[in-house]
């Protein structure tokens, strides 16, 4: 179940805390390619299971781009941001992609907050992702992502010029 944050006083007290991890997620080879497609990166060492047996890993391996992509959906089932009126990617301090993910690997993440700034524009929320891979001595991926937490609307009133409480 995931950790709901109602406000940003509660996501402020929850930072360098860590949530997780995840479920285990099977990136098996049907996701590659559809990704390859979905992309038009169809490197040998993703697509060409002939060619990448013989290749550096044994197999192929998932692009680290699908490996960072996983994040929002392991996000989701880590914690539920309800505060302002809404959300949106504001894009990726930092990925890194430490150990490359075979096809067929499970994966899970854990995330932690690491930091929240106030802004006119809404609230960043800096959140420090790491994905490791079941029986891998390093994670295949730590990104850092920031997500603008727009404010809340206006409810005042506007015929009593009040808030609700």
């Amino acid at each position: 179940m995931p950790r709901i944050f109602h406000d940003l006083d509660e996501i402020e007290a929850a930072l360098d805390q860590e949530m997780g991890p995840t479920d285990w997620l099977t990136v098996d080879q049907p996701r590659i390619d559809a990704f390859a497609d979905a992309t038009g990166d169809h490197q040998w060492i993703h697509v060409d299971t002939a060619r990448a047996a013989a290749g550096p890993y044994g197999g192929t391996i998932a692009h680290g781009y699908l490996t960072l992509s996983l994040i929002p959906g392991f996000g989701e089932r880590l914690f539920t941001l309800a505060a302002g009126s809404g959300r949106v990617n504001y894009g990726v301090n930092r990925a890194r992609f430490p150990a490359p993910v075979p096809s067929g690997s499970r994966v899970r993440a854990v995330a932690r907050f690491v930091d929240l700034r106030r802004t006119p524009a809404g609230a960043a929320l800096t959140v420090r992702y790491t994905l490791g891979i079941d029986k891998g001595a390093k994670p295949a991926c730590v990104a850092e992502t920031v997500t603008l937490i727009l404010p809340a609307r206006d409810t005042t009133f506007p015929e009593t010029g009040r808030r609700p409480t």
